[in-house]
């Protein structure tokens, strides 16, 4: 289970574009909270802590202890975040109040482990999904999935059904969804592809020199 980070916020009265930005030059980063059953409210969030938070953990999906100043702590879930376009920071981020029974949909990385039996005979791991998304309750957001490679020979793959998930964790996508596949070394494609093509030539060939 993903563990919980506390965050401290403040509730925020300035709104409008040009007030946003002198908040953000302030380090500060405008935020708000909502959820079903909760009235949305605007916050701001020390801009540095939200940046290290993120910079420490495995993905965008946090679940937070969100401390507001003079309401107390509550617990919620990361959303979104917006980032601006040219810097790539963040400029706002929304927060989706939780409890136990909120089903929430994150992004979890995939980790492979182990040497796949079809690289140790040449062959090259080929990794498609490098996150998995997911439907859980907040409780049992895992920080990542851990699947073994080792058994997957030359021209295996493995699939998202392939992969096991904690329990009462659902994976969004199909079962058949590829994750990784042992391709074949590029020195053999190209081999196989000029032997394909060889015939072909050599009739094109044959059939100037007649002409």
């Amino acid at each position: 289970m993903a563990k919980k980070t506390t965050l401290k916020a403040a509730p925020r009265l300035r709104s409008g574009s040009g007030k946003l930005k002198q908040m953000r030059r302030e380090g500060w980063l405008p935020s708000v909270v909502y959820g079903r059953g909760v009235k949305s409210e605007n916050l701001k969030v020390d801009a540095k802590t939200f940046s290290e938070l993120l910079a420490h953990s495995s993905s965008d999906s946090i679940l937070i202890n969100l401390d507001v100043e003079g309401e107390g702590v509550r617990s919620v879930f990361l959303k979104t975040i917006q980032h601006d376009p040219l810097t790539g920071k963040a400029v706002h981020a929304d927060f989706l109040a939780v409890n136990d029974k909120t089903e929430i949909t994150a992004n979890i990385p995939v980790h492979l482990l182990g040497e796949p039996k079809g690289v140790k005979e040449g062959g090259i791991l080929e990794q498609y999904a490098h996150t998995l998304e997911i439907v859980c309750f907040p409780q049992d957001l895992p920080d990542f999935i851990e699947m073994d490679v080792a058994h997957l020979g030359e021209g295996e793959s493995l699939h998202i059904g392939d992969l096991t998930l904690p329990a009462r964790v659902k994976a969004t996508h199909a079962a058949d969804v590829v994750v990784a596949h042992i391709g074949k070394p590029a020195a053999t494609v190209s081999e196989e592809a000029s032997a394909t093509e060889s015939p072909v030539v050599a009739k094109a060939a044959d059939k100037a020199e007649k002409s």
